[in-house]
Order: C-alpha cells, then structure tokens, then sequence
C-alpha cells in the first residue's frame, strides 16, 4: 500500500512546487516588476510627525511618480547610536528609492542649490501620504533652511520642507506664542490712550482746540457762503463793477500820466533858467543890480596931452 502511496505523494509534491513557481513568476512579470529596473537610493531627514506615510508610498516628482519610499526610521537609531540620547537630533530618515539610471552625488547636490526640495503631502481625503520632488522659490528655502547633522550620510541626502497643513500650525502657534509673550497691560494703556486723543481731536477740548466737528462745520459754512458769491447773478454784477472799476482806474492813470509829464516839463525849464542866473551872477554879479555894467576906466598912456577919462 506505501508503494502505491509514494507516486501520488511526489506528483502532488511536484505539482505544489510548479504552483509556487509560476506565481513567483507571476508577480515578477505582472507585478510591478522593479527588480528588473535600474535605480537608486536617496535619502532626507524630517523634524515633524510622519504619520500616514508608509514604506512603498508613492515618491513624484511634479505628480510623476519616479520611486517609492524604501525605508522610516529614527537618526538615532540609524547614525546617532554611539551619542548620548539627550545629544540625538532624532531626525526622521526616509530613504527612497528612485527608479532610473544612477545619478552622481554632484549632479543632486546641483539639484539641490536650485532648491530642490521633498515635501510630504496627502491624497486627496483619504489620508495616504507620499513623497513629492519640486523646485521650490527662494522665500521657502530661507523660512525653512536644511536641518543641520553631524554624520556622513549612507545617500546622497534631498533637504526636506514642511507641508503646507505643517506651515499653518506652524504659523498659529508662533501667533499664539507672541501673544502670551505681548505686555497686553501695556498695550491696553496705549490703546486707551489713543482712543482719548482720537475724542479730543474730533470734539475738541473746548478751549483752544475746536475740534474736527466744528472745523468741518466752519467750513461748511465757508462753503457755501462761496457758493453765494459765486452765484451766476451776483457773479454777472461783480464782473460789471470790476469792469468800470478798471476803466476808472485807466482812466486816472492816464490823466496823471499827462500830469506828471507837463512838471517834468515845467521842471526842465525851471532848472535851466537857474543854471544861466547861476552863470550870470558868476561872470558879473554887477549885473544883478544895474541894468548894464558901469562904464571901463582907462587910464592915461606914454604921456599923452589927453586927458584921462572914462572910455565909451
């Protein structure tokens, strides 16, 4: 009966073996087949809480899938084992495996001077975190510099940035904490304060200071006491009696013009007639008193019988 028996045991032994086979086969055709694909390995280091994120979710680049995430673990447990614990970073180290040719450390480190950052970010509702690649402006880069380390990376390493969802804790908290931290007393005070000054410039104290409200009703006042005057009659009679005011005012200039040209005249003459009395009494004051000058005197000359008289 055991040899009827041990045929039956070694098909169904073998039968078992091919099954295996050709589900091994199976998936290594089917599946996602990255065994046959060429890859490589980087890695990046996270400060926040990566809950949701799973070894084999997704890595993108731009909403491209190029890898999936090889393996989470703590730097201390990875690169800080020989450091005392309260001397750890503990850094969450994501490794990821990248599918493609391999890329050199110089070519990532060029990447990464572009700002090339990885972030963690979620599907939709559904909570299932990946990892995704993407240049990122120079104001994330300086709110968010690359976490220091001390160890010699196993992979070249990609600078990691919050996600957005990380970002607006981030920011509340800081609010929340400036604001514990603000003398609230203080500024309380200077608010009170402000309030007063704002009441005493709008109503004023009174005294001096009229206030806004009655400035603005004086010039409301003005306003239209302008509108009156420049009213389209009162305008017209204003203009008429600018006008005649104007030809009045021509009039009289002219007048003194003529005026005043005829004394200058006057003047004129006035001033030579003193200038020849003037020369006149220099040259023979006698003048002034007789009509003519007195007869010349001439005196006897070389002994002659005539007498001596006066000269015509």
């Amino acid at each position: 009966m055991s040899n009827n028996s041990n045929p039956n045991y070694f098909r169904l032994g073998a039968f078992v073996l091919a099954a295996i086979g050709v589900l091994i086969a199976i998936i290594l055709i089917f599946g996602s087949g990255q065994l046959f694909k060429k890859s490589f390995y980087v890695e990046t280091y996270i400060k926040q809480s990566v809950t949701g994120l799973d070894v084999g979710a997704a890595v993108r680049f731009r909403g491209v899938k190029i890898g999936q995430v090889s393996m989470i673990g703590l730097s201390g447990d990875i690169y800080e084992k020989d450091r005392p614990f309260d001397h750890r970073r503990q850094y969450v180290v994501v490794r990821m495996q990248i599918f493609g040719d391999q890329v050199n450390q110089k070519q990532i480190e060029d990447f990464v001077h572009n700002n090339l950052r990885a972030r963690v970010k979620s599907i939709g509702i559904t909570g299932v975190n990946y990892i995704e690649f993407d240049f990122s402006g120079p104001s994330s880069i300086q709110d968010y510099p690359p976490l220091p380390f001390s160890w010699t990376p196993e992979y070249p390493v990609i600078p990691f940035l919050p996600n957005q969802a990380d970002e607006i804790i981030s920011g509340i908290q800081k609010f929340i904490s400036s604001i514990n931290n603000a003398d609230l007393e203080n500024t309380q005070k200077k608010f009170d304060a402000l309030l007063s000054n704002l009441n005493l410039l709008m109503s004023g104290d009174g005294k001096d200071n009229q206030g806004l409200v009655r400035s603005v009703k004086d010039m409301n006042i003005i306003l239209e006491r302008i509108a009156k005057v420049t009213d389209k009659d009162e305008l017209s009679i204003l203009m008429r009696e600018l006008v005649g005011t104007m030809v009045a005012l021509r009039q009289t200039m002219t007048s003194i013009q003529g005026d005043t040209s005829l004394t200058i005249e006057n003047l004129k003459q006035t001033s030579e007639q003193l200038n020849e009395f003037s020369r006149i009494a220099s040259q023979s004051p006698s003048s002034l008193i007789w009509s003519a000058p007195p007869l010349k005197i001439t005196p006897p000359m070389n002994g002659s019988g005539e007498q001596s008289g006066a000269s015509k």
